[in-house]
């Protein structure tokens, strides 16, 4: 079953950020991971605390996970932190 991974993001640092996405999508190959959509949210409704969203897809929820928890994505959490503050959130 497809899953997807949801970040909500606001930049702190377009340096740091700029680093992160050129390293991250490297990462997501050996999951079969994929960026469906990126971009700035306009809110229709409730709330939203960040200013940009981000939707991953991958095969499976294992692939999703293994992913985040693996060596590669987590040697990039350090610049991320730096580049964003952020929420993830996994679906499927």
């Amino acid at each position: 079953m497809t899953a997807y991974i949801i970040v909500g993001l606001t930049p702190k640092d377009a340096e740091k950020l700029q680093q992160y996405g050129a390293r991250v999508a490297s990462t997501l190959a050996k999951y079969s991971g994929e960026v469906l959509v990126k971009g700035s949210v306009e809110q229709l409704h409730g709330k939203f605390e960040h200013k940009a969203q981000v939707i991953l897809e991958f095969p499976s929820r294992e692939d999703a996970y293994n992913w985040y928890h693996s060596e590669e994505y987590q040697a990039l959490i350090s610049t991320r932190d730096l580049g964003m503050d952020s929420q993830f959130q996994l679906i499927g």
